[in-house]
């Protein structure tokens, strides 16, 4: 009958003894049995012959000329992938040599002449404390591969966390999904496109912030960023940068749309009007913040700018510089856009014309509009 193991595969052993007769007569013992023997006539040939055989157990006779048995096993020992092979010693004599085959690594021994009873058991034994051997080292090899394709896979998450978080940073959560899903990262590359700029800041906020505590105006920002938040995200616009109490957010990039400027003029008017609810709080608690807001459209140059670890998405040209001079230009309360902007809402802004406006950074008049409404009936449902 086969061996009794915890595996299907077939034993192997390495007999290893210089007389052949007594070779033969392990054979003839344990090749019935299921058991595949190999053999050697030499410690030399049974230590070249272990690394590739795949042998599971070795039966090692002591008195060899040569190398004796203590030797082979001590170098089996000492070898790294055969520290843990089973090692039968088979003794000729008493107690004596069974000590020495002990100290020089042998798990168990077998006296001559052969029981085979006893040779038997003990051969089948030390199998199944290999095969189990066999098997925490399997285990042991899957887990490790296992904790290095987590390990993987949680730095894959965490730079796709990162990733999330970089995106989510200047642009909507609608737009982050899209681009989560499509895995399509080439809007951040340099390119050229026309857009709307929105630029918006407080009015009073740096004498505000020179009078109070720095706690006070962290207060009042965090409310004032809070509330415009909600208003960029429900209306998809890109956020380009925070600047204290300053704000700039575009349209028509990287998603494009087909009413930019409705978009930011009707933005613009909710968070004026929010603000405005904001500001009668902060006047009962003896801060005077006013809120005004500048848009342009234009061509800009838009992409990707800083270096790694700190990226920003950015818009540079004429038209950024613009919404901030028109921003510059508002009074508390007030909504000046350029003539182009007011013209592409097609009647949705309701406003009047404020002149031309002389701003620095720009060698000619700019036609502007105070924006003080919108033409609900003319109003797109934004998401």
């Amino acid at each position: 009958m086969p061996p009794e193991t915890s595996s299907n595969e077939q034993v192997t052993i390495l007999a290893v003894d210089d007389l052949p007769q007594n070779l033969r007569l392990l054979d003839a013992v344990l090749s019935p049995r299921g058991y595949r023997v190999l053999t050697a006539t030499s410690g030399e040939e049974a230590l070249a012959m272990l690394p590739a055989s795949g042998v599971d157990l070795v039966l090692l006779d002591i008195l060899m000329p040569g190398m004796d048995g203590y030797e082979v096993c001590r170098r089996i020992r000492s070898t790294p992938g055969l520290e843990f092979l089973p090692v039968v010693m088979i003794t000729a004599s008493g107690d004596q040599e069974k000590i020495r085959a002990i100290e020089a690594g042998a798990d168990d021994f077998v006296s001559k002449p052969l029981n085979q009873g006893e040779l038997l058991a003990r051969v089948a034994s030390l199998a199944r404390v290999k095969r189990y051997q066999d098997t925490i080292e399997r285990q042991s090899s899957e887990l490790a591969e296992w904790n290095t394709e987590l390990e993987a896979r949680v730095q894959a998450q965490v730079d796709e966390l990162q990733r999330v978080n970089r995106l989510r940073r200047f642009l909507s959560p609608q737009l982050v999904d899209v681009i989560i899903d499509s895995g399509d990262e080439a809007f951040l590359a340099s390119h050229r496109r026309e857009i709307v700029v929105l630029f918006c800041d407080l009015r009073g906020f740096t004498p505000f912030a020179e009078s109070s505590e720095p706690e006070e105006v962290m207060g009042v920002l965090s409310e004032y960023h809070t509330a415009l938040g909600e208003l960029i995200y429900r209306y998809e616009g890109t956020l380009e940068r925070f600047t204290g109490d300053g704000l700039m957010v575009f349209f028509n990039d990287p998603l494009p749309v087909d009413d930019a400027a409705d978009r930011a003029v009707t933005m613009a008017v909710a968070m004026r009007d929010r603000v405005a609810e904001l500001a009668a709080g902060w006047s009962r608690r003896g801060h005077d913040l006013g809120f005004g807001i500048g848009i342009a459209q234009g061509f800009a140059t838009l992409g990707r700018i800083g270096f790694e670890g700190r990226f920003d998405y950015a818009a540079i040209g004429s038209v950024t510089n613009l919404a901030a001079r028109l921003c510059g230009e508002a009074a508390s309360g007030q909504v000046l856009v350029a003539q182009r902007v007011f013209s592409a809402t097609e009647g949705l802004a309701i406003g009047e014309p404020v002149g031309e406006l002389d701003l620095r950074g720009f060698s000619r008049p700019i036609r502007a509009f105070d924006v003080t409404g919108i033409d609900q009936s003319k109003a797109k449902v934004i998401p």
